[in-house]
């Protein structure tokens, strides 16, 4: 039997209307608009209550350090670049990741992909300004075209179907995948052997030999691997979009509560998560967990006040603070935030993200980052929790399945001569396949130090 929803939630719903709404598009027929709207307030919901429900109590073991979040995928999907190749990379790498993190925290690994909707992406400006030439900014697939032309630029409702459509057909992909043995632990470290054979990789292979050790083990005391060939995935993107978010919440029939069911996870953004703003009331309705990213300005009372409006009861597992602070802050700024949070007692999964604070412009003037950067913010959430007593619970990563070279360094030592050879960002840099798994296996590294 369904529950009836309560008149009073569904109005709130759309309480954020009449709040300041940071970064949304200006769109010129209002009216196209909410045609779009009202036809993806009756299609299916990508994600089901009941799944949330369940992230929700794995992000609350994270938060114990019961369990340990890996949360990877492009800075900005384009609808293009939604291919089987392209979406199978991207899961495989983040198998691989998965594997030897397991290994190295010797805790189950959440694996949730920034995939199947993450189409929308703030900007620090409205408009983009070219050879004297001004165009609004462009917003990501879901809003308006790359190319730098005025017809591209206008922002277009239909692009929001386009965004649903899109994302169907990549969950429908990566749920064949994760459930249809491509996920098998037996593949997924025969994949990562491959990788340290590679001799610029060699200093990995003492751990991938452990991990061989511990299957064959397993093996020889008739573990069930037909067991271990399916593993849960979770989709996440920000929540910078109402008008995507909002058509796409229902209610759930067992509780009569609303769930954003465009994602199992969604986020806030460093740039919208004023107290006041439209966002912050609108994830407040939603029963989703919810991450929000706090940078080097965010203080421990600005984290206490977004409890108080996110999670006022303090249900574990609904708040992941994301924390993005940069390499050269992360070891002065972190503790007193950290501090702050754990001293009020509600519970918070505490993830790393270690690529947005530490972007930078290369010699040839391509937006890039280090490696030696990313892999020092992450040395350095660990450090702080480790002498805080707290837990590190997972990472926040930007990165593609395929051989891009868009991040500097790695043991591929990709040089600035080197970004050109295959840049194919249209917003922030990515690490590639190759760089990612480097990553998992200096976080194990970091993990046995701790």
């Amino acid at each position: 039997m369904s529950v009836e929803p309560d008149p009073q939630v569904l109005a709130g719903l759309d309480a954020w209307r009449d709040l300041p709404a940071g970064q949304q598009p200006q769109w010129p027929d209002r009216g196209a608009l909410e045609k779009v709207s009202s036809r993806l307030a009756a299609l299916p919901p990508l994600v089901f209550a009941g799944e949330s429900d369940a992230l929700r109590g794995q992000l609350a073991a994270a938060g114990r350090g019961e369990a340990f979040l890996l949360q990877g995928g492009d800075c900005a999907e384009t609808f293009a670049e939604a291919t089987a190749d392209n979406i199978r990379n991207k899961i495989k790498t983040i198998l691989q990741m998965a594997v030897v993190l397991t290994y190295g925290a010797s805790l189950p690994v959440i694996k949730m992909g920034r995939m199947a909707g993450q189409y929308a992406k703030p900007r620090s400006s409205d408009s983009e300004t070219r050879d004297g030439v001004t165009l609004p900014a462009f917003r990501g697939d879901i809003i308006n075209g790359f190319d730098f032309t005025s017809e591209a630029r206008v922002p277009d409702p239909q692009r929001l179907l386009e965004a649903y459509h899109t994302s169907a057909s990549t969950l429908n992909l990566i749920r064949a995948f994760t459930t249809g043995g491509f996920a098998s632990l037996l593949r997924v470290h025969e994949w990562n052997r491959g990788f340290t054979t590679n001799p610029a990789y060699s200093r990995y292979e003492e751990i991938a030999a452990e991990i061989d050790r511990a299957i064959r083990f397993m093996a020889a005391c008739g573990a069930d691997f037909d067991a271990l060939r399916t593993v849960d995935f979770f989709s996440s993107h920000e929540g910078l979009l109402l008008d995507y978010e909002r058509p796409l919440t229902r209610i759930d029939s067992r509780t009569g509560l609303p769930y954003d069911c465009s994602a199992h996870f969604l986020w806030i953004g460093e740039r919208t998560r004023q107290l006041d703003g439209a966002h912050v009331d609108y994830f407040s309705r939603v029963q989703n967990p919810i991450g929000i990213k706090l940078g080097p300005t965010s203080t421990g009372d600005d984290a206490l006040a977004l409890i108080d409006r996110l999670n006022p009861s303090g249900e574990p597992g609904r708040i992941t603070f994301i924390t993005r602070m940069g390499a050269g802050k992360v070891r002065d700024l972190l503790p007193a935030l950290v501090e702050k949070v754990s001293a009020d007692g509600r519970p918070v999964t505490w993830v790393c993200d270690p690529m947005h604070g530490n972007g930078i412009t290369s010699a040839t003037g391509y937006k890039t980052r280090r490696f030696s950067d990313v892999m020092d913010e992450v040395a350095g959430f660990f450090e702080v929790h480790r002498a805080l007593g707290t837990v590190p619970g997972g990472l926040h990563i930007e990165l593609t399945g395929d051989d891009v070279t868009e991040v500097l360094g790695g043991s591929e030592e990709i040089d600035d001569a080197g970004l050109a050879r295959r840049y194919e960002t249209l917003v922030d840099p990515r690490l590639n396949h190759q760089q990612s798994l480097e990553m998992a296996f200096q976080v194990v590294e970091l993990l046995r130090k701790a």
